[in-house]
This record gives structure tokens, C-alpha cells and sequence, in this order.
């Protein structure tokens, strides 16, 4: 196994879009490390840097003490010793399932008898043990990408990169592999580098999540921390689904601008501009008063609602109690991030509650 570092890594195209921007990350040896972010974030270009499928203008990558990208280097990706499945799994219809995951230890010379002993090894690593001889045709779609989990593993790769590998996969299939990829990669002791637009499926699997916008890390860290400690407001929103808020801190009070929405800042002195990122779980709903539910979905132990609090959308988590779409109820928040200066940076942060 082995550790992935970016050192200072950014990508610029030709057309002068940035792909990653000033990226400085450590991937710890036998670390499952989740990349998270909107559409465009940079996360599959991050993955693909390491992979070797793109190339850093900037910066180094490093497998343990080895640049494998950087000035004057770019190791071709055969050379670099990976693993990696894509979010199609790509197994060849016309090989049978021992010809596909045999596949990279034909090209490496592997002689016949140990290539034989591989494959069974690694499909009895993925629950396939006796399949060599299937026909893909006749597997199932999770099935399938065990094959193609087995021929990524089959060459004992250093690092594991998995590109949206379980997204093309219907629940509960998918909620059942990501449990045994988790279990196989932890036995394995397998560094893994996974992209994923799930944001509960990172925050299930990894060790600490990475999130990305703009090409840029904008927190990295385990999901108990992410969740209760966001560095931003828009680590807030996008991991937590946080309604913002925007106002200002007076004499330790957050107050909204033109809401009713206060929160005490305790220690916290006067800010002319602040945000309060108020999170789905910090909310408590009782019936009657002056907010009313604009939308609810069920969830096993409660409702997920959107409650109009003379015009601010607050999303909320309730358990137990369920409500119903047009019900009065009053909000009362339980606690909220203020962030001064409209998104300051973490030692800014000041976690605040409310009676």
C-alpha cells in the first residue's frame, strides 16, 4: 500500500479554465480518503491527476517518496501501479469473467499458472469465487462490477481510485456493496481515493471527506468534524443542506436583517456582517405560529421539511412528529455557525446556542 501527495497541484486548460487550483493534500497509507462537490468542482479532474490521465501545470504528485507527476515528469498511468473503476464498469462482453480480470496481468507477462491462482484469489476478495467461466451477459449489474473491482485489485495496486463507482447501481444493491467495499478495503489495508456526487455515501465510507468548488479544497476533514464544525458556509450548505442567513452581531447577538431570527454569540463582539448557517437538526417545530410548512417528505423516523418563516425557506429534520404541508408551527433554532464577514475563515467561526 502506499500515501498520495499534491503538493501545490493545479491544472489550467488550454482555454484558460482552471481545473484545480493550489491543491495541497496528504493520503494517508491505508487511508479511504472521499471527494465531494457540485458539478465542475474539480473532483474527478483531481482524481484523474492522480491516475495520470491529466497532467499538472503545476505542482508535484507523489506516490510514497516517488514524483510520479511534476516538472520534467509524468509517469504513464500503467507504470504507476493503480487500481481503478469507473462509474461504467467496462467489462469486455466477448471475454468470460476470468479473461476480464485476468486482463492487466496479461499485459504485466504474469506467467499462466500465477495469473490462474490471482484471479481466483481476487474473485473470492469480491464474493464471485467459481465465476471465472460466466459470461457477463449473465450477471446481474452489481455482479458485474465486482468483476470490475476484481481486475482492478487482481494487480495488487498500490492505491485503489474509484470514479463514481457505485452511481450506476440501484438500492438496496448499492447500499450493500458500499457496505462489503468497505469491509474489503479496510481487511486489504487499501489506500482508496473515491469520487462521489453522494454526499451521505462519502460522509458512510471515508475517513475524512475532501471538499472541493472551484477547483480548490475547501475543507478537509472526518465527517463527524464536517458536519458539526464546517469551515464555510458553503461547506455548511453543501454537506448539511444549511439555510444561510444573513445579518450582523451586536453586543454578542446574531440578528437577521429584517427577520425575526436571533441567535446569542456569546464573547463574541460587534460584526457589521456576519452569516449564520443554521443546519436541518438544530431546528425544533411546535405547533401554531407564525411559520408555516411548505413542503414535506416522509423519512422513517419523522418528516424532511421546508418551513416559511415570514419569507425565509428554513430546511428542517423532525423526529417523531410528522407535519403536514400548510400546518402553522413555530421555529425555534437550538443553534447555528456564524461566520463573520459573510463566509470568514474557520478560526472565525463561532458555534452559538440558543436557549
Amino acid at each position: 500500500m502506499a500515501s498520495v501527495t499534491l503538493d501545490h497541484v493545479s491544472l489550467r486548460y488550454r482555454s484558460g479554465a482552471v481545473g484545480l487550483a493550489d491543491i495541497d493534500l496528504q493520503i494517508a497509507d491505508g487511508e479511504f480518503l472521499a471527494l465531494v462537490g457540485p458539478s465542475g468542482s474539480g473532483k474527478t479532474t483531481l482524481l484523474r491527476s492522480i491516475a495520470g490521465f491529466l497532467t499538472p501545470t503545476a505542482g508535484r504528485v507523489l506516490i510514497d517518496d516517488r514524483v510520479i507527476a511534476g516538472p520534467g515528469v509524468a509517469v504513464p498511468p500503467e507504470q504507476r501501479r493503480l487500481g481503478m473503476v469507473f462509474q461504467q464498469h467496462a467489462v469486455w462482453p466477448h471475454w468470460d469473467v476470468g479473461r476480464n480480470v485476468e486482463y492487466p496481468l496479461r499485459r504485466a507477462k504474469v506467467p499462466r499458472a500465477e495469473r490462474r491462482t490471482r484471479v481466483g484469489e481476487a474473485l473470492d476478495l469480491v464474493g464471485l469465487a467459481g465465476y471465472e467461466r460466466r459470461d457477463p451477459a449473465t450477471l446481474s449489474g452489481g455482479q458485474r462490477q465486482r468483476v470490475a473491482l476484481a481486475r482492478a485489485l487482481v494487480a495488487r495496486p498500490r492505491v485503489l481510485l474509484l470514479d463514481e463507482a457505485l452511481s450506476a447501481l440501484d438500492e438496496p444493491l448499492r447500499d450493500r456493496l458500499r457496505l462489503e467495499l468497505r469491509t474489503l478495503t479496510r481487511e486489504m489495508g487499501l489506500t482508496v481515493v473515491h469520487v462521489t456526487h453522494d454526499r451521505s455515501e462519502a460522509l458512510a465510507l471515508a475517513d475524512r471527506v475532501a471538499v472541493l468548488d472551484g477547483g480548490r479544497i475547501q475543507q478537509v476533514d472526518t465527517p463527524t468534524n464536517l458536519l458539526a464544525r464546517p469551515d464555510s458556509p458553503f461547506v455548511a450548505k453543501f454537506l448539511s443542506d444549511a439555510t444561510l442567513v444573513e445579518g450582523h452581531v451586536v453586543d454578542g447577538v446574531f440578528s437577521a436583517a429584517d427577520h425575526p431570527l436571533s441567535v446569542p454569540c456569546p464573547g463574541r463582539a460587534s460584526v457589521a456582517r456576519a452569516t449564520a448557517a443554521v443546519l436541518p437538526g438544530s431546528i425544533t417545530l411546535t405547533p401554531g405560529g407564525d411559520a408555516v410548512i411548505r413542503s414535506s417528505l416522509f423519512a422513517p423516523d419523522g418528516s424532511d421539511v421546508v418551513v416559511d418563516w415570514q419569507g425565509t425557506h428554513l430546511r428542517a429534520r423532525t423526529s417523531g412528529s410528522r407535519h403536514l404541508v400548510g400546518d402553522a408551527v413555530s421555529v425555534h433554532i437550538e443553534e447555528a455557525v456564524v461566520y463573520p464577514q459573510a463566509g470568514g475563515h474557520a478560526a472565525a467561526r463561532e458555534a452559538v446556542m440558543s436557549a
